[in-house]
């Protein structure tokens, strides 16, 4: 399926949110996810299915200061 991760539009198989972090290797990452604008919650990643044209962002924190 076709969608948009990270602002690049990506051939991914999924089907869930918590198969394609697993697929790009962020499966054990600790990192924040949005589908389509919305933020979605970690424990509902496993659920939580993909369809093409869907949008999701991950975005990992970063230490500094």
């Amino acid at each position: 399926m076709k969608i948009t991760l990270n602002g690049e539009i990506r051939d991914l198989t999924g089907p869930s949110v918590q198969d394609v972090l697993a697929e790009i290797g962020l499966g054990a990452a600790r990192v924040a996810t949005a589908l389509n604008g919305e933020f979605l919650p970690a424990a509902i990643r496993p659920s939580a299915t993909l369809k093409d044209g869907d949008a999701l962002e991950v975005v990992a924190p970063m230490q500094g200061g």
